[in-house]
C-alpha cells in the first residue's frame, strides 16, 4: 500500500462519522495486540488549552532524555502531525504499513477515522518504545477513543461552551464528559475553577478515590519557569504541565533544570504563532473557534501587542458561535477580509462580513473568494491576523510555506457524528 493509498482509505473511513464509544475501539485495539498495555500515559482533556499543555509537557519530558509520544489532533495540514515520537512526525511508509496491517486485521468492520487512527497510535508508540506518551482526547473524553488507557495522571485543563450539540448544554454537562477520563486512583489535575464544573470534577475523582490538584491562579505555583508561546493564559497551562510533572516525579523524575529547558523550548504551531516574513510583514496565526479562545485571542493582542491595529482574515466553520466571535474580535481592528474555510461546514464570507460590520460600523470590510487572495490584499499590511478556525490556520500554513506541503490531508479532520453522546 502507497501513502496516496493510505490517506484514501482513511477518507472512506470518514462514511462511518464519529462514534460516541469505547467498543469498537477497545475491539480494534485487540487485533493489534492491546498496545496501550505496554506504554504509560498522560491522559489530557480540556475544552481550551489541551493541546498545548500537551505540547508542554512532551517538551519537558523529551528535555528529560525520556522517548515520548504525542498524540493530538486535529492536524493543520498533514495527517501524520497526529502521531508523533520526539516531535517527529510518524514517517509515511510506517503509515502505508499501519494501515495496511490494521485495516487487514480489521476485517471490514465499522470503524470510524478518529477510533482507526488511535489504534496506529497506540501500536506505533509501543513498537518505537516509546517511555511516555502524552496522550490528547478528542471529543470530550467519557466516550472518546482515547478512553481506553489508564494513565498515570488525567488532566482537564479547563471546561467551556464547544460542542454543545455533542456534549451537553451546561457546563455541568460538558465537564462531566471530560471529566470521564478520571480513572480509579489515577491522580486528577486541573486548572478549572467555575464552581459549576469544578464540583462535578470533584465529585468524579471523590467517587474514584483520586487525588486532585487544583490550580487556581498560576502565581499559586512555586516553579514558574517562562514558557516560548505567547499569551497570559500560557502561563496557566504551564502551571497545568508543572502541576503534572510535580505529581509524577516519584514515577519519572524530571530535573528543575530540564523542566525549565522543556518549556523555554515548546513548540504548538497555530495557535498565537508569530512570524515574519522577508518583507517585514508580521502575520500572528492562531485557531480561535469557540468564544473561550477569541477572549483569550483579544486578551492576547491587547497585552502583547497594543501598539498595533491588526488586520484580520476571518473564516471559520457554519457550526461554531461565529457571531459571538466577531463581536467580541470587531473592536480590535479597522480592517477585515473575511473568506471560507476549506470546509463543507464553511461560514459564508459574506455572512461573516455583515456580521462584524453590524459590531463596528467603521470597519473597512470585504468578503473574499478564498485566503490566497486575503493574503495578497494584505500585502502591504504590517501586521496580520488569521483566525477563526484550525482548518484557516493549516491553510495559511502551508500557503506560507510554513509546512510542507500535503495533497489533501486536511480534509480528514471533517466528521459527523453518527451517535449523540
Amino acid at each position: 500500500m502507497t501513502y496516496a493509498e493510505a490517506i484514501q482509505f482513511l477518507y472512506r473511513l470518514q462514511m462511518f462519522g464519529a462514534h460516541f464509544g469505547l467498543e469498537n475501539t477497545f475491539k480494534l485495539a485487540a487485533l493489534a495486540g492491546d498496545p496501550q498495555e505496554k506504554l504509560r500515559f498522560i491522559h489530557v482533556a480540556g475544552t481550551n488549552g489541551k493541546g498545548s499543555t500537551c505540547a508542554m509537557l512532551e517538551s519537558i519530558y523529551r528535555a528529560a532524555g525520556l522517548r515520548v509520544g504525542l498524540f493530538t489532533s486535529p492536524h493543520l495540514v498533514s495527517f501524520r502531525e497526529r502521531i508523533q515520537v520526539n516531535r517527529q512526525l510518524i514517517p509515511e511508509s510506517d503509515v502505508s504499513r499501519l494501515v495496511e496491517e490494521l485495516s487487514a486485521a480489521n476485517a471490514g468492520n465499522e470503524t470510524t477515522l478518529f477510533e482507526f487512527a488511535t489504534v496506529m497510535a497506540l501500536k506505533f508508540f509501543a513498537e518505537q518504545k516509546c517511555e511516555l506518551v502524552i496522550w490528547e482526547t478528542g471529543l470530550g473524553g467519557r466516550l472518546d477513543a482515547t478512553n481506553i488507557v489508564t494513565p498515570l495522571a488525567s488532566v482537564i485543563t479547563n471546561i467551556a461552551f464547544d460542542h454543545q450539540q455533542w456534549l451537553g448544554d451546561t457546563l455541568e454537562k460538558i465537564a462531566a464528559e471530560k471529566a470521564g477520563i478520571i480513572k480509579p486512583g489515577v491522580p486528577v489535575i486541573t486548572a478549572e475553577n467555575k464552581p459549576e464544573a469544578l464540583a462535578v470534577i470533584e465529585q468524579l475523582a471523590q467517587k474514584n478515590n483520586s487525588p486532585i490538584v487544583r490550580i487556581a491562579e498560576p502565581s499559586t505555583f512555586n516553579l514558574q519557569p517562562s514558557t516560548s508561546l505567547i499569551g497570559e493564559h500560557q502561563k496557566r497551562n504551564a502551571a497545568v504541565a508543572l502541576a503534572t510533572v510535580k505529581v509524577l516525579q516519584q514515577k519519572i523524575r524530571v530535573p528543575e533544570e530540564k523542566i525549565r529547558d522543556g518549556l523555554a523550548d515548546v513548540n504548538w504551531p497555530g495557535r498565537l504563532q508569530l512570524i515574519q516574513n522577508s518583507a517585514g510583514q508580521k502575520i500572528l496565526l492562531d485557531g480561535a473557534h469557540n468564544v473561550a479562545g477569541a477572549e483569550t485571542l483579544r486578551a492576547a493582542l491587547e497585552r502583547n501587542f497594543s501598539a498595533a491595529r491588526p488586520v484580520f482574515i476571518f473564516g471559520t466553520l457554519q457550526d461554531k458561535p461565529w457571531p459571538h466571535i466577531c463581536r467580541l474580535l470587531a473592536p480590535l481592528t479597522a480592517k477585515v477580509f473575511t473568506v471560507p474555510v476549506a470546509s463543507d461546514r464553511t461560514a459564508a464570507a459574506d455572512e461573516l462580513a455583515d456580521c462584524f460590520r453590524a459590531a463596528n460600523p467603521a470597519l473597512e470590510i470585504a468578503s473574499l473568494e478564498n485566503l490566497a487572495a486575503a493574503l495578497i490584499a494584505c500585502t502591504d499590511e504590517p501586521f496580520v491576523v488569521i483566525t477563526g478556525s484550525l482548518y484557516l490556520v493549516g491553510e495559511a500554513l502551508e500557503q506560507l510555506g510554513l509546512s510542507p506541503a500535503a495533497a489533501g490531508e486536511r480534509g480528514l479532520n471533517e466528521w459527523r457524528a453518527v451517535k449523540k453522546l
